[in-house]
């Protein structure tokens, strides 16, 4: 499924019954967990690397910060997590740097739209379309201030240095995220977790500045791969609560 910020697409599974071929109606349920953030299997989105669904407890967590190391091959890119605001993703997140999920994983995705600025992450396979095999819930944010480009009022602003979830549409959180460069107007679809320390902004920039690698059909494009590769070379809290 490919998480994106402007549209969603997701390819529906194909049953073929007959000939000892699974139907939908022979497949198990997905397993989902049974605390609060259920998080739930993709049986047919299966993990681009092996980690189990992440823990589950009644009592979540949602309190405090966790300050999250991110060396890349542009520069660090530190992050501080907010549990207050979206304490099944946090848990998410945390979970996936415990089981390495992110190390050696590249930024696939730079725009440079006048309303939407963003480095998206978080994809092992670094095509857009890879995850860990599970879904779970939105915690959407509902402080955000109105765009001012958006005379509807429907877009908010996901300003410069916020940390959130890509998805393909509600409910379909997973593992990547993006983090914003510059003041973008969105539709407040996508789950704030954090954001990015000053330190992370210098390397941001520096990324954004080098740009978006041309292609046959468009030579200055707007949105695709980075022309600087960004690798995150680790993802490592501070400390483990």
């Amino acid at each position: 499924m490919k998480k994106t910020l402007v549209t969603a697409l997701a390819a529906g599974a194909l049953f073929v019954a007959g000939n000892g071929v699974a139907t939908a109606a022979d497949a198990p349920p997905p397993k989902t967990t049974h605390g609060p953030c259920q998080y739930t299997e993709t049986p047919d989105e299966p993990p681009a690397r092996p980690v189990p669904l992440p823990p589950d407890p009644r009592h979540t967590p949602s309190h405090g910060k966790v300050d999250v190391a991110v060396p890349t091959s542009q520069g660090a890119l530190p992050l501080r997590l907010d549990r207050a605001k979206a304490p099944c993703t946090v848990q998410s997140f945390l979970h996936l740097a415990r089981h390495r999920f992110y190390d050696h994983t590249v930024c696939h995705r730079l725009t440079a739209y006048p309303t939407l600025k963003v480095l998206q992450c978080g994809d092992p396979s670094a095509t857009g379309e890879g995850g860990p095999g599970y879904k779970y819930k939105d915690e959407l944010p509902v402080d955000l201030p109105p765009a001012q480009t958006d005379p509807t009022g429907a877009r908010k602003v996901y300003a410069r240095g916020l940390l959130a979830m890509a998805n393909a549409g509600p409910d379909t959180n997973g593992s990547q995220f993006f983090v914003v460069y510059g003041d973008s107007a969105l539709r407040p679809n996508y789950t704030v977790f954090g954001t990015v320390e000053a330190e992370g902004l210098k390397t941001l920039d520096k990324v954004a500045a080098g740009g978006i690698q041309p292609t046959a059909d468009d030579p200055a494009p707007v949105d695709g791969t980075p022309v600087l590769r960004t690798e995150l070379l680790r993802v490592r809290p501070d400390c483990w609560f």
